[in-house]
């Protein structure tokens, strides 16, 4: 929440979603300046210079978050701002990063 919420993906996600008589977009069309028409399943909706952008400002973000978690006053302001998530699904485990080897603790 702390380190996606309320970035460029913010931006990205306002503007006008079009009707969908199916619900799925599959009767949506759009068509570009050159006159192709691009099914709306087909169409990206964010260019590279976005995504970079993006990208960039949530990984400094969490990089931000893992220097400063251990700092209490930090820790308080971000506890405070759980507070609002109390109704979001819980988070679960990536299944790609819990996939990846770590230590195994030596056994004696």
């Amino acid at each position: 929440m702390a380190c996606v919420r309320n970035t460029q993906l913010e931006a990205l996600h306002a503007g006008r979603t079009p009707i969908s008589r199916t619900g799925d977009g599959s009767d949506v069309i759009v068509q570009d300046a050159e006159g192709n028409r691009i099914p709306w399943s087909e169409v990206s909706r964010i260019d590279d210079d976005e995504m970079r952008a993006l990208m960039r400002e949530i990984v400094d973000r969490l990089y931000t978050f893992h220097l400063r978690i251990d700092d209490p006053a930090f820790r308080a302001e971000i506890d405070r701002w759980a507070a609002m998530t109390a109704k979001w699904d819980a988070a679960k485990p990536d299944p790609v990063l819990s996939a990846i080897p770590g230590e195994t603790p030596e056994r004696g």
